[in-house]
């Protein structure tokens, strides 16, 4: 009889906590053995930016062993907690699964959560809705604010975008896209009054800190002014339904690629990259090139 996926999986996952067992073992290996939660934190976060890269990509075979390196922490980190006797692997899988089928009463009808269902969860929008309710009437997890869920160590443009994402499910948002839009072209053009103030005060050099508390003052403004911008950028975001951190990481690597491009070529033709015009022109037309190698109108 063939075996079935979840047979297969089963065999690997066993396989694999005994790799992970081993390694943490007496005999293991003494780097795994001195790991702790804490020191593996650091690991965790890059191994999931590394597998978010990869499915951004849509590169599967990449994406395949980058979520292989987050399972690797997600379950050694695990692992660290049950030899120290807090918990055993078993009772965080099954306690996943217990909050899967207590917030899915619309799938699984023996749920807890079933005294939340107020109609046909049919829509992705009306699933979300009762998974909030079930958070707080079920599982008790009420907070001062529906912001209070945002985790206070995300990075900023995220927690901006959660903080928009969550307000605007509470009814506080513009009735139409085209005010949202005015909202970001608003912010800018304050950033744009807080750079001129700065500018002229500085006499248009770059300031980081100066002796000059009125100019300290401006730029502090500069700054406020900057961040009111991302975060109107990021509630724009919510309302066209893309991630800001998702696509800023693609105009990294975009950089990147175009970047280097103009890097590569102008030593090879011992062009000096410097803040001339002749440099500039080279740049700027080799910029162009890498835009063209991108969309596959030269050949390699």
């Amino acid at each position: 009889m063939p075996e079935s996926d979840t047979e297969r999986t089963v065999e690997a996952y066993r396989r694999f906590l005994g790799v992970i067992k081993t390694l943490r073992g007496e005999n293991g290996c003494p780097w795994d053995r001195e790991q702790t939660p804490l020191s593996m934190r650091d690991d965790l976060i890059e191994e999931t930016f590394e597998a978010v890269d990869a499915i951004t990509s849509e590169d599967s075979v990449h994406a395949k062993e980058e979520l292989g390196d987050v399972l690797l922490n997600d379950t050694m980190i695990s692992y660290m907690y049950e030899q120290k006797g807090d918990w055993k692997i078993a009772d965080s899988i099954n306690e996943l699964s217990d909050k899967l089928i207590r917030r899915h009463p619309h799938v699984f009808k023996e749920s807890e959560g079933a005294s939340q269902v107020q109609n046909a969860a049919d829509t992705a929008d009306k699933v979300l809705s009762q998974w909030e309710r079930i958070k707080q009437n079920v599982e008790g997890r009420k907070n001062k604010s529906v912001l209070d869920s945002v985790p206070e160590g995300f990075p900023p443009l995220l927690k901006s975008y959660k903080y928009a994402k969550k307000a605007i499910k509470k009814g506080f948002d513009w009735p139409e896209i085209e005010s949202c839009r005015a909202k970001v072209e608003e912010e800018w053009q304050e950033v744009i009054e807080a750079e001129k103030t700065v500018t002229s005060m500085s006499g248009g050099k770059p300031l980081e800190v100066s002796s000059n508390s009125e100019l300290d003052e401006a730029h502090l403004h500069l700054e406020e002014e900057l961040g009111d911008l991302f975060f109107s950028i990021a509630a724009y975001c919510v309302k066209v339904g893309i991630n800001p951190e998702n696509a800023v990481a693609r105009a990294n690597k975009k950089f990147y690629e175009r970047f280097t491009f103009v890097e590569k070529n102008m030593e090879i033709n011992s062009w000096p990259m410097e803040n001339t015009d002749e440099s500039r022109k080279h740049m700027s037309e080799l910029w162009k090139e890498a835009k063209e190698h991108e969309r596959g109108n030269i050949s390699e």
